[in-house]
């Protein structure tokens, strides 16, 4: 399965790309991300939480970083377990270009492999879970980006979507759940 997509970060790239690279900005961006340990150069640890349709679970797993271009790029590999949902692996290049001097495009593309339970769900809901977490993530590091200087946005609130966050959420489920028919 591969997954596309193109966002406008709202700063500069040296920015961006030092909020990418920090545990503790992505752990309280990626949604039911319970823990993000360093556990080497460019190595983490992740424990996480997954609702795929009917599919619910706990991953442990890893990520690493490799072909690091700072600023620019990078490539992210991951490797995910769960005992009751089965495999996520894949890898996903990163790439920021600052086309002004507040506003970076970030682009992603990544290639993933599933196996077990979750193999079971079927290709349209996993693309539609897969855009509404990318969704979420980048709606919660764009408000890291946005607060004013020294200012934390707390990781409940970076998780938990808003009233308006929730409907666009619904809206790009549904979009990507009946956009293949």
């Amino acid at each position: 399965m591969e997954m596309k997509g193109e966002r406008l970060l709202p700063t500069d790239s040296a920015t961006a790309w030092a909020m990418l690279n920090d545990s503790t900005v992505l752990q309280s961006c990626i949604p039911g991300c319970e823990s993000l340990m360093p556990s080497g150069e460019h190595a983490y640890d992740i424990v996480m939480n997954a609702a795929i349709g009917p599919v619910r679970a706990r991953f442990k797993g890893t990520l690493t970083l490799s072909d690091i271009e700072p600023p620019n790029r990078y490539k992210l590999l991951f490797d995910g377990q769960s005992s009751q949902a089965g495999f996520a692996r894949g890898a996903a290049t990163i790439e920021l270009t600052e086309v002004a001097p507040r506003a970076t495009r970030l682009t992603y593309v990544a290639n993933v492999q599933i196996g077990g339970k979750l193999a079971q769900v079927g290709a349209r809901l996993i693309d539609a879970a897969a855009a509404a977490t990318a969704d979420k993530f980048f709606e919660a590091l764009a408000a890291r980006l946005a607060a004013p200087a020294g200012a934390e946005v707390g990781a409940a609130q970076a998780q938990v979507p808003g009233r308006f966050g929730f409907w666009r959420w619904l809206r790009s489920f549904l979009r990507h759940l009946f956009a293949r028919r």
